[in-house]
């Protein structure tokens, strides 16, 4: 009886042994990270409230509202709107309410501020489209004035702060008067609305601001017209900039009667060069006009009167005006000088005396500060001390106090606009005995301690010394390569211009670096990135050399702009060198060469269709011109409909002549007729994916051949009038047709239409299978469909002995110019959600089944095994397919609450999934970036060939142990019994 307890025990430990799949509330952050972000800010207001946690609100490019703790810059709370719901005011209300503008003045909105609830919403419509003002009385109280002043859609509203109710509206219907300002003095029952009219004619409207009653309309004409925008010195004066930008205007409507005054610029501004423009400020009776070589400082004077009261050279930026009390107004001025920048507060009507005077030092890879916001506070001694919060050229967000950066928010990464990889330097150096030692007593320690919380022993201490354990692990967060390939760079470009290397184990910053070549200049002026591509990625006999990457830009938004290349160190972030272009890239081609150096050879097509290889060797060249015939590529048109494929002709003649250019040639060209089709995604497989067989065994051990080729691209198109909001058009309007092309021949291999379906349309491309995401108009629900391309030249191959003993044809030569002979298979399933992105999971020999990962609605992300998208699935599968691992097949596609790879967090504003593949064959690496970054670790089928991080190797030691003792106390029992049978 006592043995077999014993038995019973060692099995009741073997058995705890067993993989455990679920993720328990401890697991979160070993694997995975989540950081959040607001983007870059553009306008921010501080609370003013004397009790409570001290806090600003501010709203954000990427259409965020956020309160952040001015201790520390954490988020309290943030609201992410709709992409078209741009923010175009905000504002602070009876102390407790933030009110916010948005969706070119359509939509006003109260939140809660503590923890940022919405109150009510309004609608504002108008006759027309206009410039929207928010306007919130800084003496408004709860019970007297409580009215909010809105003008947008070329309406005045006076809006309840209490509930939103519209308590009146007054229309600006003149369809060429564009409204300037609105301005309400503080304390007064009058509000002006002032702009321009056919653009040389001022507008001047007096506005009862109890009823909406019109008092007094005045005009005047000026003769050089405006230009640019107009800055309001006080409450009754703008300055503006004539037509010409040669001439500023001072106009004053004092009494609602309209008065002027010209000031050449060259009376401001000696041997001014280039064009002017007025800084926009609202320091009273101070502005400021910026030119190519100085930024000058004027102020108001009597009638209309200017006086310069500084220049500088110096890049500079200013804050709005600050009220510090009934009659006194402080504003900011940063300027930069080398490694600092000089922080000044002065009073408006006080410009020779400065508030405060500060010196910062900053780091250059910060860029310029674009935006000041300033607040006060009253020090111990009851004098007024400010802290000043700043937004910088790479879009991050820092608070300074007292000359010194109290703390600092890298929101450029809420912009992320591509991504790529870079493997960490290999561990080379000795590890000294003494480190030996501990790291042996830091696994023992662990280990004893993950076998007290196994046997439930551990005290809540232990539990929590375990658990910091994990998330403080070593090996995670080494700052060099992992057996397993976890742990990486992700290098990423924001659109700042600006790259990042975050490290795949916490998530943190390695290096950032601020692009030389995507600063403004002379010769490139409004400089834009595009994409990252590997450059050089070291092996076998390149080992000394670091790895690096490819930043492609160009000089402005139109395509036939000269392009910027940039080749920067991914393991220190240092710029190697920039090649500024004589011609544009429209298309970038990375080829599957590299020279000995493993610099990838790259061609860049420009908008003249010439070919430019890089790097520009003589040994590039000689490669380049080896596999000169067989380069092929493909370009998408999508507003004319015309995919054409391309190939190289020729080097190039005339003025563009160069031994590294060429001229190419059209091969083929597929136009889709623009009445009936047009273009709305185009996807092909990525071009590092592995393929680990080509033959595909089905349940009657038959053998099919997948149609692999890297030349195969997958083409959505709607009916135009579909091509708008989903139920915009009646199913019998509107189809989606999907198209399988070869790139090298342009034959047309699959065609499929979808009758009353619309996009938006996201599709992804693996191995030899489609999957592609819809709206069905006549089920009214989304669909998800899957095309699966197979080889019918291999059908001579379809016993398995024959595939086993290699008497096939896989390895006989394939052209894409003989016809290739292919069958397909498809599907299609309902889908709940709603899609932003798709990706399909990659490991490192492709044997490994494969996820989608499903960027839905809400922000989360979905693993959805490929098996719920197999099309031979059928409603009562043979035992035979069953074994195969055929599912029965239903209508519409499952959502496992376990499968969200984000668990409950959000990745709010999605907008890609980045997926890498581990050296573990079971792991693949998963990157959602949005507003929000998240990366985690995933494993299709299970980690079959590694042991999980929490494994216990003190109870397996143990288990062993107890069963080595067991055999041996059995054997000892086991030879008693038998002597003891024998001396019967």
């Amino acid at each position: 009886m006592a043995i077999r307890s014993f038995f019973l025990f060692i099995l009741f430990f073997s058995s705890s042994l067993s993989p455990v799949f679920s993720l328990y509330e401890d697991q979160v952050g070993l694997m995975d990270w989540h950081q959040q972000y607001i983007g870059k800010v553009k306008q921010a207001v501080f609370s003013s409230q004397r009790a409570g946690r001290k806090r600003v609100v501010v709203s954000t490019e990427e259409n965020v509202i956020a309160s952040l703790d001015l201790r520390h810059g954490e988020i309290f709370w943030r609201h992410l709107l709709g992409a078209d719901d741009v923010i175009d005011g905000i504002d602070i209300g009876l102390g407790k309410y933030v009110i916010t503008l948005s969706s070119g003045g359509s939509i006003l909105r109260s939140w809660n501020l503590p923890d940022g609830q919405m109150v009510w919403e309004s609608s504002l419509q108008g006759p027309k489209l206009s410039k929207s003002f928010l306007l919130v009385p800084t003496n408004l109280k709860f019970d007297k004035d409580n009215v909010l002043v809105v003008f947008s859609n070329g309406r005045l509203h006076a809006i309840s702060c209490i509930d939103g109710e519209v308590l009146w509206k007054k229309d600006f219907e003149a369809e060429s008067f564009e409204v300037q300002q609105v301005i309400q003095p503080p304390g007064s029952d009058l509000i002006y609305v002032v702009g321009f009219a056919a653009s040389y004619q001022f507008e001047m409207y007096q506005i009862n601001a109890k009823n909406g009653e019109l008092l007094k309309h005045e005009s005047a004409s000026f003769s050089s017209g405006f230009s640019g925008e107009v800055s309001l010195v006080s409450t009754e004066t703008v300055v503006a900039l004539d037509s010409t930008g040669s001439i500023l205007l001072t106009i004053s409507f004092q009494d609602g009667k309209i008065s002027s005054q010209q000031t050449p610029i060259s009376n401001l501004v000696e041997d001014s060069l280039g064009l002017a423009v007025i800084i926009p400020s609202s320091v009273s009776g101070i502005f400021a006009i910026k030119t190519d070589a100085v930024t000058v400082f004027i102020r108001v004077i009597g009638e209309g009167k200017l006086e310069v009261v500084e220049k500088t050279t110096h890049e500079i930026a200013v804050s709005d005006a600050l009220s510090i009390s009934e009659d006194q107004q402080a504003f900011a001025l940063i300027q930069h000088a080398s490694s600092e920048i000089h922080l000044t507060v002065k009073l408006a009507h006080d410009w020779d005396g400065n508030l405060l005077k500060e010196s910062v030092k900053m780091d250059w890879q910060r860029g310029l500060v674009h935006k000041v916001f300033i607040n006060n506070y009253i020090r111990t001694d009851r004098s007024y001390g400010f802290r000043v919060l700043i937004v910088m050229e790479d879009h991050s967000l820092l608070l300074l106090q007292q000359g010194e950066i109290v703390w600092s928010r890298e929101d450029g990464l809420a912009s992320i606009i591509d991504v790529t990889t870079s493997e960490l330097p290999v561990e080379r150096n000795g590890v000294s005995v003494a480190k030996v030692e501990h790291n042996l007593f830091e696994w023992l320690k662990g280990h004893m301690l993950k076998l007290k919380g196994t046997l439930m022993l551990a005290s809540p201490e232990d539990m929590a010394a375990i658990q910091s354990m994990r998330l403080k692990s070593s090996e995670k967060s080494k700052m060099t390569r992992d057996h397993n390939g976890f742990r990486k760079l992700l290098i990423v470009l924001t659109r700042a211009g600006k790259l990042f290397a975050l490290h795949t184990g916490d998530g943190r910053i390695v290096w950032s670096h601020l692009l030389r070549s995507l600063h403004k200049s002379e010769a490139c002026q409004s400089p834009i990135g595009l994409n990252l591509y590997q450059w050089q990625v070291p092996h076998h006999h390149a080992m000394d050399e670091n790895p690096s990457v490819l930043v492609v830009s160009r000089c402005g938004p139109s395509s036939d702009t000269p392009g910027v290349l940039s080749f920067v160190d991914t393991y220190t972030g240092k710029e190697l060198s920039s090649l500024s272009l004589d011609h544009a890239v429209v298309q970038v081609i990375p080829l599957p060469y590299t020279d000995s150096t493993e610099q990838r050879l790259h061609l860049l097509i420009n908008a003249d269709k010439h070919a430019h290889l890089y790097p520009k060797t003589s040994e590039a060249l000689s490669i380049f011109k080896r596999e000169f015939l067989n380069i092929y590529w493909y370009s998408v048109e999508d507003q004319n409909g015309i995919i054409k494929g391309h190939a190289l002709k020729c080097k190039c003649t005339g003025e563009v002549a160069d031994e590294f250019c060429f001229d190419t040639r059209d091969l083929w060209s597929v136009v889709f007729p623009s009445e009936s089709e047009k273009i709305v995604a185009t996807v092909t497989r990525k071009l590092n994916e592995v393929v680990h067989t080509q033959a595909k065994v089905v349940a009657d051990q038959d053998v099919m051949y997948k149609y692999i080729s890297r030349n195969l691209l997958f083409v959505a198109t709607v009916a135009p009038k579909g091509s708008g909001e989903i139920g915009s058009v009646t199913p019998e309007e509107s189809w989606l047709v999907a198209y399988l092309i070869d790139t090298v021949t342009g034959r047309i291999l699959h065609r499929v239409t979808h009758h009353g379906s619309q996009g938006p349309v996201h599709a992804v491309f693996s191995e030899n299978w489609v999957v592609y995401h819809y709206f069905n108009l006549r089920a009214h629900r989304y669909e998800m469909s899957v095309i699966e391309i197979y080889d019918q030249s291999r059908a001579d191959n379809k016993d398995v002995w024959k595939l086993v003993l290699g008497k096939h044809n896989l390895t006989s030569p394939i052209s894409l110019f003989s016809r290739p002979e292919v069958i397909t298979k498809s599907q299609s399933y309902f889908f709940t959600h709603s899609l932003k992105a798709i990706a399909v999971t990659s490991t490192a020999k492709g044997i490994t089944s494969k996820q989608l990962l499903l960027g839905t609605i809400g922000d989360q992300v979905l693993a959805l095994d490929k098996r719920f998208l197999d099309p031979r699935r059928t409603v009562n599968p043979t035992q035979a397919e069953k074994e195969e691992g055929i599912i029965p097949l239903t209508d519409s596609l499952p959502i496992i609450p376990q499968s969200y790879v984000t668990h409950a967090l959000r990745v709010e504003g999605l907008r890609g999934i980045i997926t890498v593949p581990a050296k573990l064959e079971s792991t693949t690496l998963v990157f959602a970036h949005g507003v929000d970054l998240f990366f985690t670790q995933l494993a299709p089928s299970r980690t079959y060939d590694s042991l999980t991080e929490d494994f216990s190797y003190a109870l397996l030691l143990i288990t062993i142990v107890a069963l080595v003792a067991a055999i041996f106390v059995t054997w000892r029992l086991s030879e008693r019994k038998e002597l003891q049978e024998k001396w019967r």
